[in-house]
């Protein structure tokens, strides 16, 4: 499969949502996100793009307060918090070019490449807009391949974060294979996932598991952030559905 152009899937991605909820009651509630309203929302998401940006400007090491952002707040007006939703987006990716894509910067799994910022609010956005598109009781359309990514890059998240013991994702010496159903993924639609003496571990590929979840890259990404999957949407899980009930339960962001 050939590789997400993270950049430029980011400005895609943030404009879609930006013209999504641009006009919009800003009060509309998200149930995707409880608690919060649409105009919420859209702060969130810019906000954070400017925090991951502070990140890598200052070339921090530690963590950065959000409330001290520049500029951390959309406009009143539509049209002035689309400007800065989508100059959010921006001032990720400049300062990743300004900077250095490899320049070691933290991130809530430890220090890495600044580039590694990009990718990670790309695909915070392409979740966040199907928030929105749910809010709004719009179609959600995502490209098999980003979407296969972004599950990806959740794993990556999910088996950084775990520790050994009650509160892993997986129990000891159990697996999980997610398989996503589109055609022309090849492995990289595929995901093994293992609970070992080391802690939780994931590969592409084939695989027997206590428990297999099959669907579109879409709904695999969405389910596995616990959101409604697509209009006609279905996963279907094989096995031990209390593996993957158990690994939805103590994934939580």
């Amino acid at each position: 499969m050939p590789a997400v152009d993270y950049a430029a899937a980011l400005t895609e991605q943030n404009q879609q949502f930006g013209e999504l909820t641009r006009a919009a009651d800003p009060q509309t509630p998200v149930p995707g996100c409880p608690d919060w309203v649409l105009r919420q929302l859209v702060a969130h998401v810019g906000r954070g793009h400017r925090w991951s940006a502070t990140i890598v400007r200052e070339r921090s090491d530690t963590a950065v307060d959000p409330r001290t952002v520049a500029d951390g707040k959309p406009p009143a007006d539509p049209d002035g918090a689309f400007d800065w939703l989508r100059d959010s987006a921006g001032t990720v990716i400049d300062a990743v070019a300004q900077v250095g894509a490899d320049v070691p910067v933290w991130t809530f799994l430890g220090p890495r490449p600044a580039a590694w910022w990009i990718r990670r609010r790309l695909h915070e956005e392409t979740v966040h807009r199907a928030d929105a598109a749910q809010a709004l009781g719009v179609p959600y359309e995502l490209s098999p391949e980003l979407a296969a990514d972004g599950v990806s890059e959740w794993l990556d998240i999910v088996v950084g974060r775990a520790v050994p013991g009650p509160t892993s994702p997986l129990d000891a010496g159990r697996t999980l294979h997610l398989h996503a159903t589109d055609d022309g993924l090849g492995a990289a639609g595929e995901w093994l996932i293992r609970s070992g003496p080391d802690g939780v571990s994931w590969e592409h590929g084939h695989g027997k598991g206590d428990a297999a979840v099959r669907g579109s890259a879409v709904d695999l990404l969405l389910g596995i952030l616990r959101r409604d999957l697509t209009k006609g949407g279905e996963l279907d899980v094989l096995g031990d559905a209390s593996v993957w009930s158990g690994w939805l339960t103590r994934t939580p962001f």
